[in-house]
């Protein structure tokens, strides 16, 4: 029977990082297991990292993975969600980048994870007559034409031009009189953190090691030669020592002070640009489609999510708290601004849910702003056995991975008898992604089968594709988790219990900022969901009563240094306020 208890039994699956997989990981990647030393060793667990060790694993090579915090707590779950061509990147003249990206759109939506990636619509606005419409839409239909000369399907419909009176039908909280019309085209949309998690996922289902929370403290040398890492287990206050054939740094942000361990050799520098999203319910805004509205530095995005609107960015640099980038006040007046000057209802403080920060690890150039800086990634090898990549965006990852390896591939050839095959990626499908389909047209019958709606059930595939067969099995045996998490009524509780057992949470604030996007989609940013999701979890963690107070209590005051840091006017007192609260462990 489809989604019933037991489909599986109990062994957990190759792809399933639950509490004791980590253990084993670590055990792997030191040989304590007695396990060879590693072909490959990935510092990173951002996507690009991600890619990399699925890249490496599948083409038959030792992997392991080491990320000091959490899958995609970094720059890779606080993006625009979008994977897409760049539009604007066709007004740098950059084609390459841009067919690049529409390439790997197409794949994504229609092989590697249709389980997560959606088309969205966005219009385009044309607020002056005459030479606009033709010359925005010259660039729309290059940009169509690049994806349909893709070897992917192209997957979205071809772009359309609006009249005025289209514009306010589709839109109506548009100032559509300002308009002379607009053109609708269309991008795709993911969640970043749950792309990120899927790749690592697929990786240790095929073979590779993944190990969250170890930190890399240095590099094991022979000679000249990187052979490995020291690193700091920070859930259990040790050291270790993990031995690798090569080293490939994926640390995005971090990439300077990865390259400081081998003496500053290296010929990247990266630069942190500080990109600041706004997060309104969908009813603030009526519309059927999202927008893109020039700004005079860069592009502002409002972005259908569910039952909200992303609204964003900012592009300014950021020299401060890596981990934690705050959101200052400043920041949110800038969004609302922008966003206020095309609706007819404007919005205020009081609209916006959440707020989330990230830093875009840009390849530096001489003296550009960075919202002119290329998107572009470069990998270098400093020194034998380490490769460092960096620069890209979150739609290139996959190619990112595969030149990663790629020059990971050239010094093993170097130092080792190892045949080194071509990169498979664009053939192995995420995890989710094989059954999706079949389950998408089981929707009514797994919703009667389990007992819940079938709203209940689109949401599942749309987080979980054709695994949603293992929540439902948790479910079926424990009906008690099928009911909506308190305070967050979206979610499940059968899906904090998944992120503990199959999807690497260790903490609270894994699962209500990254398993879930609970902290960004309520108002209280997840503080009532909060005991409940920690009492989930517990159960599966072997958390005590203290334990359980303490991860609520950290949680409870990261919201509140958030909210302090969002009320300060610069970057360095908004800075102050957020490192207040710095990562449990």
């Amino acid at each position: 029977m489809v989604g019933t208890p037991g489909h599986r039994g109990h062994l957990p699956s190759p792809s399933a990082l639950g509490p004791d997989a980590r253990e084993t990981a670590l055990a792997s990647m030191t040989g304590a297991s007695g396990e060879a030393e590693l072909d490959v060793l990935v510092v990173g667990g951002g996507v690009v990292g991600a890619g990399v060790a699925l890249d490496a694993v599948t083409r038959g090579l030792n992997t392991g993975l080491l990320e000091q915090r959490d899958l995609g707590s970094g720059t890779s779950s606080r993006s625009s969600k979008l994977i897409h061509g760049g539009l604007r990147y066709l007004e740098m003249l950059d084609f390459a980048l841009v067919r690049e990206a529409l390439q790997e759109r197409g794949l994504l939506l229609t092989r590697l994870a249709p389980h997560l990636v959606r088309p969205v619509p966005f219009l385009y606005p044309l607020t002056r007559r005459g030479w606009e419409r033709p010359y925005v839409g010259a660039g729309l239909a290059l940009y169509d034409a690049m994806a349909m000369a893709s070897r992917y399907d192209m997957g979205v419909p071809r772009h359309r031009h609006l009249s005025r009176r289209s514009v306010a039908r589709i839109a109506p909280d548009f100032k559509a009189d300002k308009l002379a019309g607009a053109i609708r085209y269309y991008d795709c949309q993911v969640d970043d953190a749950r792309l990120v998690l899927t790749i690592a996922r697929t990786a240790a289902a095929h073979g590779a090691q993944v190990a969250t929370r170890v930190r890399v403290t240095g590099f094991l040398r022979e000679g000249e030669r990187v052979v490995g890492v020291t690193a700091r287990d920070l859930e259990h206050d040790r050291e270790l020592e993990v031995r690798a054939r090569v080293v490939i740094n994926a640390a995005g942000v971090w990439t300077d002070d990865i390259q400081e361990m081998v003496g500053g050799r290296g010929a990247l520098h990266v630069q942190a640009s500080k990109g600041v999203h706004l997060v309104v319910p969908r009813d603030r805004i009526r519309s059927e489609a999202g927008f893109i509205v020039r700004t005079e530095t860069s592009v502002l995005f409002v972005i259908p999510w569910g039952r909200h609107w992303i609204i964003g960015t900012t592009d300014t640099p950021w020299d401060l708290d890596k981990a934690h980038p705050a959101a200052s006040r400043r920041d949110i007046d800038y969004v609302l601004d922008h966003v206020n000057a095309i609706l007819r209802e404007p919005l205020d403080h009081a609209d916006v849910e959440g707020v989330y920060a990230g830093l875009r690890p840009l390849l530096s150039g001489e003296s550009e702003p960075t919202s002119r800086i290329s998107r572009e990634h470069t990998v270098v090898t400093p020194v034998p056995g380490l490769v460092m990549i960096a620069g890209g965006k979150l739609t290139t990852y996959r190619v990112m991975a595969a030149d990663a390896v790629d020059a990971a591939a050239h010094s093993l050839k170097t130092s080792t008898n190892l045949t080194i095959r071509d990169s498979i990626t664009d053939r192995v499908p995420l995890l989710g992604a094989d059954g999706y389909e079949t389950r998408s047209n089981q929707r009514v019958l797994l919703a009667r089968r389990s007992g819940l709606h079938v709203a209940r059930i689109d949401h599942l595939l749309s987080r979980y594709g054709g695994a949603i067969d293992d929540v439902l099995a948790l479910i079926g045996e424990r009906r008690v988790l099928g009911a909506p998490i308190e305070g967050a009524e979206d979610y499940l509780a059968a899906e904090v219990v998944y992120a503990v057992t199959h999807e690497s949470a260790r903490h609270l604030d894994d699962v209500l900022t990254r398993r879930t996007r609970i902290s960004i989609e309520s108002f209280d940013r997840g503080v009532a969901a909060a005991p409940q999701v920690a009492r989930l979890m517990a159960a599966e963690l072997g958390w005590d009563a203290a334990r359980i107070a303490e991860e609520v209590d950290h949680y409870l005051r990261r919201v509140e240094a958030e909210r302090q840091s969002q009320l300060k006017l610069t970057d360095q007192e908004a800075d102050e306020a957020r490192v207040q609260v710095p990562d449990i462990v």
